[in-house]
């Protein structure tokens, strides 16, 4: 019998984290795999979501998005990367941060087109080029501070070169763009019809004093970006699943015809609880300090275990390595953690298309102390 359908995607089966989420539940597991916080959300939000429900805020949203959030969203913009932002013509509010970075992509890629991707890479990118039609061009970041290799980036570039997927700060590292690197990403782009994909779903969980690196900063990188935004990351509301795009008004036109028949519009109730929450800049820029303290309290808590630490500077997680105690497979390990000792992590060779293994797990630490502490105590009884 003749199959029915012949695959898009055949070399891609569950993701990593559904895998690890589910073995965790299996085994009763403290879950440090999946990239949710385990502590609640402000009611305060919530409360403005049920008022807008209420108050019948219960039907098709614009197209673009609610025009009050854009509104604000263009005033934030302004406040925090003192870009000048047209909310009617360059903001559009999505299903969460990937339906703005599957619209981005297939907006512009067509058969033949290459995209440079870094690995490790959020696991949707690749897929999606591929769904396109184009072809994604891997480079490694530089372990273990996880750089890009800028010098790498040029080799690579071709007359099919159309797009470079930037992500900052970077899942699954925690590594955050500098000024040199946007000076280095500048000389590669200007003059040419490069595009840029910015993944900037954690702008705000961002340590140590470094300033964010937004595109958003930089006028002649906007021109030519996606910037795609998460506001499941900023609020922490992950299962809302509720995004944003902004870019130049040329790119946001096209953008736009392609969502429509994707999407079409999000929850409305939603983004009306949202455009007056975001009136509240303390709720975000308090952020950065308040899971900085969760990633020094992990921090912290892991020197009791066999792991060596890869600084994170970014991100809701923080990677660690075992290659002083173990040689066993990222992925092994992982599973053996889970089973034996009812801790699940994620393995970071997961993040590369060839499996690259450089004996690295990845835990996320935006979770409750309690379930900190209740991790590291089983990792520390680590053989």
């Amino acid at each position: 019998m003749n199959e029915l359908i012949s695959s898009k995607l055949p070399n891609i089966g569950t993701s990593i984290f559904t895998v690890m989420s589910q073995l965790a539940f299996e085994h009763s597991a403290v879950n440090l795999g999946q990239g949710f916080p385990d502590f609640p959300m402000d009611h305060a939000l919530t409360d403005l979501v049920a008022k807008a429900m209420r108050e019948d805020f219960n039907q098709y949203s614009p197209m673009a998005g609610n025009v009050l959030l854009r509104e604000r969203l263009a005033e934030k913009t302004a406040f925090l990367y003192q870009a000048k932002i047209d909310p009617t013509t360059q903001i559009t509010i999505t299903p969460g941060g990937t339906v703005a970075i599957f619209s981005a992509l297939t907006t512009v890629l067509k058969p033949g087109d290459e995209v440079i991707v870094f690995e490790p890479a959020y696991d949707c990118y690749i897929p999606a080029i591929e769904l396109n039609g184009a072809m994604p061009v891997l480079i490694s970041l530089a372990y273990p501070n996880y750089s890009i290799p800028w010098d790498t980036v040029r080799e690579k570039i071709t007359a099919r070169t159309r797009m470079i997927i930037i992500n900052t700060p970077h899942n699954p590292t925690g590594a955050v763009l500098s000024e040199e690197d946007i000076t280095e990403l500048r000389s590669i782009v200007t003059d040419t019809s490069i595009l840029i994909l910015s993944d900037e779903v954690y702008e705000h969980l961002i340590f140590d004093g470094i300033s964010h690196q937004s595109m958003l900063r930089y006028p002649d990188l906007l021109e030519r970006s996606f910037v795609c935004f998460s506001f499941g990351k900023t609020y922490h509301c992950t299962g809302w699943k509720l995004g944003y795009c902004i870019s130049s008004p040329a790119l946001m036109n096209e953008f736009r015809k392609v969502y429509q028949f994707n999407a079409f519009c999000c929850d409305t109730p939603k983004q009306v609880g949202i455009a007056t929450y975001i009136q509240n800049q303390n709720a975000y820029l308090s952020l950065g300090g308040f899971i900085q303290k969760k990633r020094d309290y992990f921090r912290e808590l892991m020197k009791s275990t066999p792991f060596t630490c890869i600084p994170s500077h970014g991100s809701y997680f923080e990677c660690y390595s075992y290659a002083d105690f173990s040689n066993e497979s990222d992925m092994d390990l992982a599973i053996r953690l889970t089973k034996d000792y009812g801790l699940t992590a994620v393995p970071v060779s997961a993040f590369y298309k060839n499996g690259e293994d450089n004996k690295v797990l990845r835990f996320c630490f935006a979770k409750k102390e309690t379930t900190l502490e209740r991790a590291v105590e089983k990792l520390s009884k680590l053989s």
